[in-house]
């Protein structure tokens, strides 16, 4: 599978609106449990790039994943993950620290994918002077967590019991890596 990273356009919406809802139905990435609208994601979108930060897509040369294909979405029928990061916490004492999302297609996870997809944000948040890169993996996601650990990330808090899905309470674990 050859894959590559570009930046996303609003022409991917729909493949990230597609991977992000089947992220919400299925997982417990996302402490969510209502899908959201295209409307919703081009919010997202545009916000991002409103503040300057990067949105992501990985594409596959044989992929269809995410991709409405009987709607011509040609240009994006290629996508099976995406990335981004924004802001960790709204205070101005924080404005050196980021916090990334990343999601993979369902049948396209555990292939390097989401390594690639953060492994491509870290140079850019560094080139906006950030410093610290957080991740908040939910805590039973051992494959996340040992990607995030292989790509120099470092646990440095458990957060017990602080989200709730699928009629369970859920543990947060953030990672973090220094960028400089």
């Amino acid at each position: 599978m050859n894959i590559h990273i570009r930046a996303a356009t609003e022409n991917d919406l729909p493949s990230i609106l597609a991977i992000y809802n089947e992220v919400i139905e299925n997982t417990t990435a996302v402490y969510s449990e209502r899908a959201v609208s295209l409307d919703d994601r081009r919010a997202w979108f545009e916000a991002r790039r409103a503040a300057g930060y990067p949105v992501l897509v990985a594409c596959a040369d044989d992929a269809t994943a995410g991709a409405d294909v009987t709607a011509g979405a040609d240009a994006t029928a290629g996508v099976v993950g995406f990335a981004s990061f924004g802001d960790f916490r709204a205070w101005p004492g924080y404005r050196y620290t980021v916090e990334h999302s990343v999601h993979v297609a369902a049948d396209r996870r555990g292939a390097g994918i989401g390594g690639a997809l953060v492994g491509a944000l870290l140079p850019l948040a560094a080139a906006q002077g950030k410093h610290v890169m957080i991740a908040g993996v939910d805590a039973e996601n051992a494959v996340s967590i040992r990607l995030h650990e292989r790509l120099g990330f470092e646990r440095v808090a458990h957060l017990r019991e602080v989200g709730r899905k699928f009629d369970r309470w859920l543990d947060l674990v953030f990672l973090q890596r220094y960028l400089g």
